[in-house]
C-alpha cells in the first residue's frame, strides 16, 4: 500500500492537541485493517491514522474505537505493546536501519532503531523526550477497563532524529502502522500494510508500504483553522454510528 504525507509547515505553530484536531478535520484518514493472523487473532478495532510533515517534525494522529482499554505501562521503553497500543515503523531509503515507535493509549513510548529485530538500539532519554505526545486518555496508568472506548493519540517526531532533512526530503519513505494489544482481553495484531508471516511479527521492513512526500500545502491562518474543523476521522465515524 501507499499513502501521501501532507506537507503542512503551519503545524509547528500549533499546540499538539490542536494539531490532532486539525489533522482529524482536514486530512484524509488511512485505515489500519489488515487482520494478518485471523485464525488466532480475529479481533479488529476500528483504527485509522493521518501522517503529515512540517519543516521540523513528522506528525502522526491515530484514532481508535475498541473493546477494552489497558494502560499498565507508564515508563518509556516499557512493553507498551501489551496495552492498548498503536505503532509506527519507518525506514529512510538508502538506510539499512528501520525505526519503531510504539505508543500505548496514554502516550508511553517504546522506541528503537535497528537493522534486525534481535539487535535494537534503544532510544536515549533525550531522544525519547524529543518525541512529543498528546493522549486523549491522559497520561496516568490504569488497569484494563471493560467496555467500548474511543480514544486518539497525536505524536510528533523530530525529522533530524530519523535522518530526514526538511530542505532535502526524499521522494518517499517506507513504513507501516499497527494496532495491537497482546495482553488485552481481546488480543489483536492489525496492520496498515499486509504482513506475510506465520506468527504475529511487526518487525518486517520487507512488508513496509510507501509514504510519499508532496509539495507544501498553502498555509492556512490558525484562526481559520479553528473555525473550520470538520472531522473526517473518529468523530465522523461516531456521527454515523450514533446519528449525532
Amino acid at each position: 500500500m501507499e499513502c501521501e504525507i501532507k506537507q503542512l509547515p503551519q503545524l509547528d505553530r500549533m499546540p499538539l492537541q490542536h494539531v490532532g484536531a486539525y489533522l482529524d478535520a482536514n486530512v484524509e484518514h488511512q485505515q489500519i485493517e489488515c487482520v494478518n493472523w485471523k485464525d488466532d487473532f480475529p479481533y479488529k478495532p476500528s483504527t485509522s491514522f493521518v501522517i503529515a510533515v512540517s519543516s521540523t517534525r513528522l506528525y502522526v494522529f491515530f484514532s481508535v474505537i475498541s473493546k477494552d482499554l489497558r494502560a499498565v505501562n507508564a515508563e518509556d521503553l516499557s512493553p507498551v505493546a501489551q496495552d492498548s497500543c498503536v505503532e509506527f515503523f519507518m525506514q529512510v531509503p538508502g538506510s539499512e536501519e528501520y525505526w519503531n515507535f510504539e505508543f500505548n493509549c496514554i502516550g508511553t513510548l517504546n522506541g528503537s532503531h535497528r537493522v534486525e529485530r534481535p539487535a535494537p538500539t534503544r532510544l536515549l532519554p533525550e531522544e525519547l523526550s524529543s518525541i512529543k505526545r498528546y493522549a486523549s486518555c491522559g497520561n496516568e496508568p490504569f488497569k484494563e477497563q471493560e467496555g467500548t472506548f474511543c480514544w486518539d493519540l497525536t505524536v510528533s517526531i523530530p525529522l533530524e532524529l530519523v535522518g530526514l532533512d526538511a530542505d532535502n526530503l526524499p521522494e518517499f519513505i517506507k513504513g507501516n502502522f499497527y494496532k495491537c494489544g497482546s495482553k488485552t482481553a481481546h488480543p489483536h495484531y492489525v496492520s496498515w500494510n499486509a504482513i506475510e508471516s506465520t506468527n504475529p511479527d511487526f518487525h518486517r521492513p520487507d512488508c513496509f508500504g510507501k509514504l510519499w512526500f508532496r509539495k507544501p500545502e498553502p498555509i492556512i491562518e490558525e484562526q481559520a483553522i479553528k473555525q473550520n474543523l470538520q472531522p473526517k476521522g473518529l468523530k465522523k465515524l461516531l456521527s454515523k454510528i450514533f446519528g449525532k
